[in-house]
């Protein structure tokens, strides 16, 4: 058994920095006010929420007043295309999403087809990307918004985004991605993603749970999902979150400031495992793309096991994985975005999720092979088809 907890699972969320954990204890303390309260104690949250605000801009190089926040990347997808399709509401409006999408998406995605709006699911190739042409064949006249991800939470697998936001552009059609598994780890600034609408979120990037945010143009006008004060630009209204925003805020600046050192040790540590697992199991799928993939992330599929089995087995030994995304932990199907690529269902159930952080050392990787191999071993055996 490794001698100490092994985290590998930093896609699901991500150990809060000590320097976002001082900059929260330090505002708890002295600068708590509400920050629509025109007092003294109130104005310097408000200097303080500010602050964060041109943190949080100047990591994606937009304007701070082009950033909302919210509580998280979910609730930024949703505001992105309902945002888009509820002002446009009386035109009947198209959505173009893809089948590997976040459920924060596809999700939203089927609640707007039970509410009568048009919808497109595009399907990806067996690597997990969307081509940008079938993005382009499927606007119509009455498309409104397009989304497709940046990098795939589940794969690892980078789509060609800015691509796909020129198609959009040139059809006049508003470009929304999900950036949160891309931001901090990978080129993420508004031009990069060539997209109207981005949203983040902040527990993967070493801040803090319950925060996250929306890019929003300048320009692009959605209708607002919540009522009831004017913060927000009365978009995401209720009293701001501020601890967490200026923890947000940190994540951001400390991200910008370690990201290309981060990257390159991360990608070292997410090769070398790939590379033992396939030299010391057999019978191993890497699913998603070789090529287009974020540093963070590997997903492997070891046929015979049940993907929980394997958890289980790696969790009593102290080390932490996933079997896909933590937010559909529990539902008891297989991976839709494993199943998306034309995995069967079986193997989809075999199947990991090893995702890499800040604070992963080789060591943890030797933890990891130290168990690994024997347990994809003694659960083939139990197998009834393998064993």
């Amino acid at each position: 058994m490794p001698s100490k907890n092994i985290y590998l699972d930093n896609s699901g969320t991500t150990k809060p920095d000590p320097a976002v954990i001082a900059a929260m204890a330090d505002i708890m303390e002295r600068d708590w006010g509400n920050p629509s309260s025109i007092h003294e104690i109130g104005r310097r949250a408000r200097v303080r929420l500010e602050e964060a605000r041109r943190q949080v801009a100047k990591s994606l190089d937009c304007r701070a007043e082009e950033i909302i926040f919210t509580s998280g990347g979910t609730e930024s997808d949703n505001l992105a295309i309902l945002g888009v399709l509820e002002h446009r509401k009386a035109k009947k409006p198209h959505l173009i999403t893809v089948a590997t999408e976040h459920e924060a998406v596809l999700d939203t995605a089927h609640w707007c087809q039970s509410h009568g709006y048009d919808v497109t699911i595009l399907p990806v190739g067996s690597d997990g990307r969307v081509d940008p042409s079938d993005v382009k064949k499927a606007i119509r006249p009455a498309t409104a918004v397009i989304s497709v991800m940046y990098v795939n939470n589940e794969l690892g697998t980078v789509n060609d985004v800015a691509e796909i936001g020129q198609i959009a552009r040139e059809a006049g059609v508003v470009f929304h991605t999900d950036a949160v598994q891309g931001f901090g780890m990978m080129p993420c600034t508004v031009a990069d993603l060539n997209a109207d609408l981005v949203a983040i979120s902040s527990h993967k990037i070493y801040g803090p749970k319950g925060v996250g945010a929306l890019y929003v143009k300048q320009g692009i006008r959605l209708d607002p999902r919540t009522h009831g004060g004017a913060q927000e630009r009365h978009l995401r209204t209720g009293t701001e979150n501020v601890y967490s925003i200026v923890g947000f805020g940190e994540a951001c600046q400390l991200a910008q400031d370690q990201r290309d050192r981060d990257s390159q040790r991360i990608r070292a540590l997410r090769d070398r495992l790939e590379n033992e697992i396939q030299e010391t199991i057999p019978d191993v799928r890497i699913n998603g793309s070789r090529e287009h993939r974020a540093p963070g992330i590997l997903n492997c599929s070891f046929p015979g096991c049940e993907g929980e089995a394997l958890l289980v087995g790696l969790d009593m030994e102290g080390i932490s994985v996933s079997t896909g995304s933590a937010c559909t932990a529990g539902s008891g199907g297989a991976s839709h975005v494993l199943v998306a690529l034309g995995l069967d269902e079986e193997v989809a159930h075999a199947s990991l999720r090893f995702s890499f952080g800040r604070n992963n050392e080789p060591e943890d990787l030797d933890g990891v092979m130290e168990v690994l191999p024997r347990l994809v071993q003694r659960l083939r055996k139990m197998s009834p088809v393998l064993g």
